[in-house]
């Protein structure tokens, strides 16, 4: 697999440009698993995706509602944030792994509080802090069709 790539994030807009790179070349049965602190800019990130995919409407986190839906041209976007599960069993109880198809592009943060129970992701981001206020991207393409998503990123 493809190593590790680092992109400086040096504010939001930079944020948003990597989600218009990535939203270029998402394909149906994409899992992209996103990592990071609180605030770091999981769900910016997924918002500009979505509005480069084309989406009008207002993208907020799931962080209550634990899963958003998103229909657009076609396509399905399953967008979780597992941020306030106690257990890896809510996943299965929640009857969630329904959504990981070959059809969906599905973006699940927080992925870690489901441990053990997610399948394997294509790309997994993690962003971290990079001094006071900027972040650093770290993806790492997990899947030939992770690899295939990552490649005009750098």
């Amino acid at each position: 697999m493809m190593k590790e790539i680092s992109v400086f994030l040096e504010n939001e807009k930079s944020t948003s440009e990597l989600g218009l790179k990535l939203s270029k070349n998402l394909s149906a049965g994409l899992l992209l698993f996103l990592k990071g602190d609180l605030g770091a800019g999981k769900t910016c990130l997924v918002r500009s995706i979505l509005i480069n995919l084309g989406y009008q409407g207002k993208v907020k986190s799931p962080s209550y509602s634990l899963f958003e839906q998103y229909s657009i041209d076609g396509k399905t976007i399953n967008h979780f944030d597992l941020y306030r599960f106690k257990s890896a069993e809510e996943w299965l109880s929640a009857g969630f792994n329904d959504y990981i198809n070959v059809h969906d592009i599905t973006i699940i943060e927080w992925p870690e509080k489901a441990k053990n129970v997610l399948c394997d992701s294509d790309i997994e981001i993690e962003i971290v802090y990079d001094k006071e206020i900027s972040r650093r991207a770290l993806i790492r393409a997990k899947s030939k069709k992770g690899e295939a998503v990552c490649k005009d990123l750098v």
